[in-house]
């Protein structure tokens, strides 16, 4: 592929903004939804730049970027913070962000508080909270205080320790019943998307049927209305074991690696920096009352170098 036709296929399909709307059409028209997560400016400019639909900052920035076990230790303020440079980095894409461990569980109240900060604060457009039925009330609330909300059932992070980890849900029938149910009520309190994670194929794609609204699978197979992942896992740099829906779609880890090790192979020989990249003293002006001639600058770099070695 050439140079021009990688660039064409980085253009955004549309520079249109995307909104809740624009995720209902395309569902309707079968157009797949894209998403992606950011933690930072260039992720977020990166992303929203490839014409991605839906950018999340996720509370996976706890085990992705801040190096936490996972996501429950994340805080309020660690979501602001990274989303607001996230924000600055997004022009076309949907942003949403996720409300982390605590800042919904206790009361409707404090979900609205949060999630207003989060819109106020951090410019975003919609924000994510885990939990089927259960959170209905606090979608209807937040949904009646004109902030999008997107669900979020199946495997939920944040459920870890009720769930015994991370494993795959709704493998019997009562267990997809639940998750069949809990897509219908949030839908009926009117979130405006829900990500489908670590269910079986067969169950999202039933979902999927029987929502109006679009579905964002990450581990659910390739029949919901979009599909999700990590920006760290599609580029090889996350540090953990990666999960069996994980495809990489490049290696930035190696990138790096190869390009860290040249930097200090340079500097240790002295190769980095060379003359072009150095600053120089205007013709005509001394050091000490000693004008320095080509030669001096010469023998003084020689001198250097065998002193170093």
């Amino acid at each position: 592929m050439s140079m021009t036709e990688v660039r064409d296929a980085m253009r955004p399909v549309s520079v249109a903004k995307v909104t809740p709307q624009t995720l209902l059409q395309s569902k309707q028209a079968s157009t797949p939804i894209t998403a992606l997560t950011a933690y930072d400016y260039p992720t977020a400019r990166l992303v929203d730049e490839a014409g991605i639909d839906l950018l999340l900052v996720g509370d996976s920035l706890g085990m992705a970027v801040l190096g936490y076990d996972n996501t429950l230790s994340v805080t309020m303020d660690e979501m602001l913070h990274h989303a607001r440079a996230v924000r600055r980095g997004t022009q076309r894409a949907m942003l949403v962000v996720d409300m982390p461990f605590g800042s919904y569980q206790v009361s409707v109240e404090d979900t609205l508080r949060n999630a207003l900060r989060l819109v106020k604060e951090a410019g975003s457009e919609a924000v994510k909270l885990e939990g089927g039925a259960a959170q209905a009330s606090r979608v209807r609330a937040l949904t009646d205080a004109e902030i999008p909300v997107v669900g979020h059932i199946g495997l939920t992070p944040q459920s870890l320790h009720r769930m015994g980890g991370y494993s795959v849900q709704g493998r019997s029938e009562t267990a997809a019943e639940q998750l069949r149910e809990d897509a219908l009520e949030l839908e009926r309190a009117g979130a405006v998307a829900l990500v489908l994670e670590g269910i079986p194929r067969e169950l999202a794609a039933q979902i999927t049927g029987l929502l109006t609204i679009p579905t964002i699978g990450i581990g659910a197979g390739p029949d919901c209305d979009g599909q999700i992942l990590v920006f760290h896992d599609v580029f090889s740099l996350s540090f953990t074991k990666q999960a069996k829906f994980v495809r990489p779609f490049g290696d930035a880890r190696q990138l790096m690696q190869n390009g860290l090790a040249q930097f200090r192979e340079a500097v240790a020989a002295r190769t980095f920096p060379d003359d072009a990249e150095s600053y120089h003293m205007p013709s005509g002006i001394t050091l000490a009352g000693v004008p320095l001639t080509e030669e001096d600058v010469a023998a003084m770099s020689a001198k250097a170098a065998t002193v170093c070695k």
